[in-house]
């Protein structure tokens, strides 16, 4: 895991499907247990939901906050 790939998930939008135009970070949890039984696409997306699963997986989904905008337009 590495910090760009944290603000990826903050800054990419779901491209398809239910929960189209949500940011990544945002998918809930029952969304992304779903797609990880399903199987996760192929290349970064998947990559990015899968790192998002395991984040939500393990209650860790507080990593994001220092790293979102409004968090950074407070200091």
């Amino acid at each position: 895991m590495n910090a760009d790939a944290l603000s990826l998930l903050l800054t990419r939008d779901m491209p398809y499907g239910k929960y189209k135009g949500h940011k990544l970070a945002d998918l809930p949890g029952n969304y992304l247990a779903w797609m990880s039984r399903e199987g996760f696409p192929r290349g970064e997306l998947g990559a990015l939901l899968a790192l998002m699963y395991e984040l939500d997986h393990n209650n860790l989904r507080g990593l994001l906050d220092p790293l979102r905008p409004s968090a950074n337009a407070r200091r």
